[in-house]
């Protein structure tokens, strides 16, 4: 994990805090691991097109 992506400000701390107190710690969770996950899945979409360009020029 990058510095960059867990930036902690106190914008993002009471942004934090105001999803855990409206919506419940579960939830705020899932939200969190979605976005990680989002993340992960774009970098591996952009691995395998470049795995497919390459095959296709063989």
């Amino acid at each position: 994990m990058k510095e960059e992506d867990v930036m902690l400000t106190p914008e993002t701390i009471q942004l934090w805090i105001s999803l855990i107190g409206n919506s419940g710690f579960p939830i705020t969770i899932t939200i969190y691991l979605f976005v990680r996950f989002e993340k992960k899945i774009e970098n591996l979409e952009a691995v395998i097109i470049k795995l497919l360009e390459k095959s296709g020029d063989s």
